[in-house]
């Protein structure tokens, strides 16, 4: 296993490293001009991240009430300037909530909200006229919105980027300083992580997609968190897919950050035009 880590972490730094001298010629790209129009004259309001509503349950035991559970997200983003600040760049705010829901307990308690705002600038990358992705700085907060034992938050300083090898198929990565500033959870980065990684595939005709993002624990083992991602557009001209989440380590969410979780979850999700944020 430790071996397979290594190999994907080389892999997906050798891949950035080619997307960024390197233009596929005989693959369909993204256009550049057409996608700088998009960002002067579309919409300032959009998605973020993906929002999904899915259901499922613990793998390797008998599902129950207790560890069965909804978990959904949603995350917009709001865009406050064009492409006119300095190096090219735009500011945006972003929130994104992540609530994990007991739906099959007594009274449907909702057993965790996460809330993540933040404020980040983004910088779109061209090479040869060709969209590659962009890289982005970000200021983020997040916690759980409680108080006392069950009070979680921490704020990152972050350093993302999501490169596009091809239209069908992208890495990203997204690296840390964090502040943590939550008197309960002083040790979440031996959890929740302190960098991630990750790809998505999607099919020739966009129907079937695939998603696996590792998010590196603190410490030198090879200790990671990953989630699986599989999704299949319902309908030819929506946005909405079939999606199936398969979420296997710590860190899911704030409240039980230190607990191990192995759950599979399906449900619907919503994706942003061209790619997801992680």
């Amino acid at each position: 296993m430790n071996r397979v880590f290594l190999l994907l972490v080389f892999l997906c730094a050798s891949i950035v490293s080619y997307a960024q001298i390197t233009v596929l010629p005989q693959q369909k790209a993204y256009d550049a001009d057409s996608i700088r129009r998009e960002l002067d004259n579309g919409p300032y309001f959009t998605l973020y991240k993906d929002n999904y509503f899915i259901a499922g349950t613990s793998i390797g035991s008998k599902p129950t009430n207790t560890n069965s559970d909804v978990k959904f997200q949603i995350s917009i983003a709001q865009r406050l300037t064009k492409s006119t600040l300095p190096f090219n760049t735009y500011l945006y705010l972003f929130y994104s909530q992540k609530c994990m829901w007991n739906v099959f307990e007594e009274s449907m308690p909702m057993r965790d909200l996460n809330f993540n705002p933040g404020i980040g600038l983004a910088k779109h990358l061209f090479v040869k006229d060709r969209y590659i992705g962009k890289v982005s700085l970000i200021i983020e907060h997040e916690s759980n919105g409680r108080d006392g034992a069950e009070s979680r938050s921490w704020n990152k300083i972050s350093l993302a980027s999501n490169i596009l090898i091809d239209p069908h198929f992208m890495v990203h990565g997204k690296v840390w300083i964090p502040i943590v500033d939550g008197q309960n959870n002083k040790d979440i980065l031996d959890y929740s992580g302190i960098y991630q990684m990750g790809m998505t595939l999607t099919s020739p005709n966009n129907r079937f997609g695939f998603a696996l993002t590792l998010i590196k624990r603190r410490g030198w083992n090879l200790n990671y968190n990953s989630i699986w991602e599989i999704n299949y557009r319902l309908f030819k001209d929506e946005n909405q897919y079939l999606f199936l989440q398969y979420y296997n380590g710590y860190g899911e969410c704030l409240l039980d950050y230190n607990k191990f979780h192995s759950r599979l979850r399906l449900g619907i999700v919503i994706k942003p035009k061209i790619f997801s944020e992680f």
